[in-house]
């Protein structure tokens, strides 16, 4: 019995491996680059790539338990539905899909719509999949670290509705414990959708203070410039993915991520702790500034 996992040196991906190789897991894990895998022993490497169907037969071949993950690309859902086609012609039933919160309400911003076909597909397809929809990251805020920290200014276009924010330590752990559930269980497990988000709702104006109280000094809300944002995420990132990022700062503000009754205490009781704070992660940035 074996768990592949794809996107697997990738910030989610990598810990989700080590999280199963802890738990003693049969893993196998798909890569482009073997010699960028670096995975703890034990851990079984295959390359390949998503576009190369070959290479995916082989990867599933005798696989029991799938952890779909599909970085944001152009091809997202082609890269998606290849896999999902893949799998079903291996054999494969269990899966644990890594989409994203509101990807049935944000339809207008590619990338979200994109996974939420992925969903629908998975529905259709009659996979006995956990659907695990996050909120933003918290370690997406590493890219403004140095505005932060050197400009004084929190610059990501959260707006006044809040995001759920999660750490993505906590994503990892929480997908690793599905696809170990999902692989010991003696029958197929029922299609189910769980939304991943961290402790707290926050605004933009609430970071701003937590990065004022841990840095000591003022820090404030950049706003909710969404047309700026686009144009300073396209010094380092291509212009569809730029405007990708903008339309869905455009829905932080309209819309936030807000979490549904009862998602946070479904989480602490999953992991048998307390979700990671935002302000874990802002104060260890500030030890370290």
């Amino acid at each position: 019995m074996t768990i592949l996992v794809t996107g697997a040196t990738g910030n989610i991906g990598r810990q989700v491996v080590e999280h199963l190789v802890k738990r003693d897991a049969d893993v196998r894990a798909l890569v482009r680059d073997p010699s960028k895998a670096g995975f703890p022993a034990g851990v079984s490497v295959v390359q390949g790539d998503f576009l190369d169907v070959d290479s995916l037969r082989k990867a599933m071949s005798g696989v029991s338990t799938l952890f779909l993950l599909n970085a944001v690309v152009p091809d997202e859902f082609t890269q998606a539905l290849v896999a999902l086609n893949v799998a079903r012609s291996a054999g494969i039933e269990r899966i644990v899909y890594l989409s994203v919160i509101h990807a049935d309400v944000y339809v207008n911003v590619p990338h979200f719509a994109g996974k939420f076909g992925v969903e629908r597909m998975i529905e259709q397809m009659g996979f006995k999949a956990t659907i695990l929809r996050p909120a933003y990251f918290i370690q997406n805020d590493l890219m403004v670290e140095d505005i932060i920290t050197g400009y004084g200014t929190y610059p990501m276009p959260i707006g006044a509705k809040g995001l759920a924010m999660i750490d993505a330590r906590d994503i990892a752990e929480i997908a690793a414990l599905e696809l170990l559930r999902r692989e010991q269980s003696a029958e197929p497990l029922a299609l189910d959708r769980i939304n991943l988000v961290g402790p707290q709702t926050l605004t933009g104006t609430d970071i701003a203070a937590i990065w004022s109280d841990v840095l000591a000094r003022p820090i404030k809300y950049g706003g909710d410039n969404t047309e700026g944002f686009e144009q300073n995420l396209k010094q380092f990132l291509p212009a569809w993915m730029a405007y990708d990022m903008r339309l869905m700062g455009e829905r932080f503000l309209t819309d936030g991520m807000l979490p549904e009754a009862g998602d946070v205490e479904r989480l602490t009781a999953l992991l048998g702790r307390p979700l990671r704070p935002y302000r874990d992660f802002a104060s260890q940035i500030a030890a370290s500034a």
